[in-house]
């Protein structure tokens, strides 16, 4: 659906991009988020090339700006290139959205997602092997027409294997004028329900393991409000309003701010830290 509510992909030229985040860093933005219906994208409309390295390195050489941040990268033509850049450049994020919707070969058939698991799977090595310590965020979708046990128990195998940081799980809804309307919605809703518990209670457990072995370790952090008890921040391994916060009770800290905090407990999908002496 999304897709035929937004058009075609038009890509910004790299210069105008650039300028706009010197205007932002200039008016006391830190965090620039890149985001597009496909990242992956970027530079085959307006250079008949994919261009998305150039332009986080562009974007990582203006002045101030402390985090950039990569939304929606497909897997389907992942540019390996931006890896490297990663990995050396420190104020981009090692974090990743990559929206792989499912993980059995059939269902992604089904979806035209134009991937199988295999290329899937080999794809997250790869990544992880070229940037140790990244931090993956995924979406799925439960209960596609045609989804049988089978492809749901891969899809649990899969989140167990490859524990991803960041899952959200949708059930599927049928939406008129797109290709999965025409397939007709043949998994009965309390299927659907019970498969996106079953994800998601997995997920749960794989996200407070992966927290917990936080615990004990210092990094750098945003700071984004500020409660009656506590302030609320990030890491770079988190986005805003849909990832992990790390709640912190010290005192006197500045709202859009960095600083060095320690992970001193955690939960499913918090952590609780304190600013690092």
């Amino acid at each position: 659906m999304i897709p035929k509510i937004r058009g075609e992909h038009i890509s910004v030229p790299i210069d105008d991009l650039v300028r706009e985040a010197e205007n932002l860093v200039r008016n006391g933005t830190r965090e620039v988020i890149l985001i597009a219906q496909d990242l992956t994208y970027y530079g085959v409309d307006l250079y008949g090339e994919r261009r998305l390295n150039e332009l986080i390195q562009r974007l990582a050489d203006v002045a101030g700006l402390e985090w950039l941040r990569l939304h929606y990268t497909h897997p389907t033509g992942f540019p390996l290139d931006i890896l490297a850049t990663l990995r050396e450049r420190d104020n981009i994020c090692n974090y990743l959205d990559i929206p792989f919707q499912h993980i059995s070969s059939r269902m992604l058939k089904i979806m035209n997602r134009g991937i199988t698991r295999e290329k899937t799977e080999e794809l997250i090595r790869k990544i992880r092997e070229e940037v140790p310590g990244v931090a993956l965020r995924t979406t799925l979708l439960s209960g596609h027409p045609g989804e049988t046990e089978e492809d749901h128990a891969e899809l649990m195998e899969f989140l167990r294997e490859f524990r991803i940081d960041r899952v959200g799980v949708f059930m599927y809804s049928a939406e008129e004028d797109t290709h999965s309307f025409t397939l007709g919605d043949d998994v009965p809703k309390e299927v659907k329900q019970r498969r996106f518990d079953e994800l998601m209670q997995l997920q749960q457990t794989i996200s407070l393991e992966l927290n917990q072995a936080r615990i004990g370790q210092t990094y750098k952090a945003i700071i984004d409000k500020r409660t009656k008890s506590s302030f609320v921040g990030r890491t770079q391994f988190d986005s805003p309003d849909v990832d992990n916060e790390v709640i912190i009770r010290n005192r006197d800290l500045r709202v859009g701010k960095f600083y060095d905090v320690e992970v001193t407990d955690a939960g499913e999908y918090d952590l609780i830290g304190r600013v690092a002496r």
